[in-house]
């Protein structure tokens, strides 16, 4: 049981230091962050303990964002 909860918040620092550069994606909706400010080492370390906790909604709602992204482009390439 150890092993599975510590493999859980593995995975997740995993996935939020995968997913640092498009985090807006997962939390902030489809608009880029106009601020660079959250390029430093303290806010990928924030979102990583962040998605330690939450990467399985934070993928879901990043893969319907990159889902309802997907179908705006496709509707206005036709």
């Amino acid at each position: 049981m150890t092993s599975t909860i510590v493999a859980f918040f593995a995975l997740g620092v995993l996935f939020g230091l995968v997913t640092f550069p498009v985090r807006h994606h997962c939390s902030e909706g489809s608009v880029r962050p106009t601020s660079q400010a959250g390029l430093d080492l303290v806010e990928r370390l924030k979102w990583a303990v962040l998605c330690s906790a939450l990467w399985p909604i934070l993928a879901l709602s990043g893969g319907l964002s990159w889902l309802r992204l997907a179908r705006g482009r496709a509707r206005r390439n036709d």
